[in-house]
């Protein structure tokens, strides 16, 4: 089963940008993150439409941030990135007739509920600047 990964990487990625003096190319980031660089433009366009990052043109341009870290929740960025499930289990729904089905489903439903709830409740207690604390200015060569 495949994970999603966009919220771990969005996070690297931001953190990185607050340890830089100059803006991240979207090939760094690609490079940093194994992934390719309409990827990354295409995660930074997210989090540039809610106002987390910004990006500039030219010779000297990139990402960097538009506002700082302490502002910024896990829950901002999750919400940033599509607001997804946090959980890779699904409901079956091949026999909704069944009752066995139907049983099985809402136990799972309101398990996963609450637990994303509260999950996501401990995202939003959560800023970037607690991430990315321990940190001071490195280089995006990673």
């Amino acid at each position: 089963m495949r994970k999603d990964s966009r919220l771990s990487r969005a996070l690297h990625v931001l953190i990185h940008l607050n340890m830089t003096d100059k803006p991240v190319t979207s090939d760094k980031m690609a490079a940093m993150l194994l992934t390719n660089p309409v990827v990354a433009r295409r995660t930074m366009a997210l989090l540039r439409d809610q106002g987390y990052v910004r990006s500039s043109k030219g010779h000297n341009g990139g990402w960097s941030l538009a506002k700082p870290l302490h502002e910024i929740t896990l829950l901002d960025i999750h919400k940033a990135l599509g607001d997804n499930s946090v959980f890779t289990i699904g409901l079956t729904d091949e026999h909704t007739n069944c009752i066995i089905e139907q049983a099985v489903n809402a136990a799972l439903k309101d398990a996963m509920d609450e637990a994303e709830s509260i999950l996501l409740a401990r995202f939003g207690e959560i800023t970037l600047d607690q991430l990315g604390g321990e940190f001071t200015h490195i280089e995006t060569s990673e």
